[in-house]
């Protein structure tokens, strides 16, 4: 049998460290844990990272891969692409259950903000772009914390469709409201 490559140990572990982050949380999460989980020794995962907030940071590199978007209206469309996000894996949500106690996952969302969304919204809608952006951030952050983290009823198995549906609006709004 051939010994995995360093890429694929790498990847393992981040694998491992994502789902290890996002079912504990930063704090409850540990090196031992993630290597258990990894079907690997500790010292492999320091040996690759150095150190938890050094995994973390790895675990949390996240791209919302926010979609060109055509005409209006756009609300639908982002609240259907962040769910699609969120459902594609633990990253997110790993990221958003540290944010609230952890220094360094703070920082790592406040980037995906501004290099990310605010971005958008200041393609979409010039004026204004954070506030706007960071309206959209309380709409998807706190469906995020409901469905994904809280596992709130009856938003946490509602139909796709019925989410973008109730949501979609209030995002079209906060990019088009004066």
């Amino acid at each position: 049998m051939a010994r995995p490559s360093s890429a694929d140990t790498r990847a393992t572990i981040l694998r491992a460290a994502r789902a290890r982050f996002a079912a504990d949380g930063y704090e409850r999460a540990t090196i031992r844990a993630i290597a258990a989980d990894a079907a690997i020794d500790p010292a492999m995962v320091m040996r690759y990272y150095g150190s938890k907030d050094r995994l973390f940071a790895a675990a949390a590199e996240f791209d919302l891969r926010l979609p060109r978007l055509g005409a209006p209206p756009h609300g639908a469309a982002l609240v259907r692409h962040f769910l699609a996000v969120w459902e594609g894996g633990d990253t997110f949500v790993a990221l958003l259950r540290a944010a609230a106690s952890h220094q360094a996952a703070r920082e790592r969302l406040h980037a995906i903000f501004e290099e990310q969304l605010v971005a958008a919204a200041g393609r979409l809608a010039p004026d204004r772009p954070r506030e706007r952006a960071g309206l959209i951030a309380t709409q998807m952050l706190g469906l995020a914390l409901t469905r994904y983290v809280l596992a709130l009823e009856p938003v946490a198995s509602m139909p796709a469709d019925d989410v973008v549906a109730w949501i979609g609006p209030a995002i079209d709004r906060y990019l088009t409201g004066s």
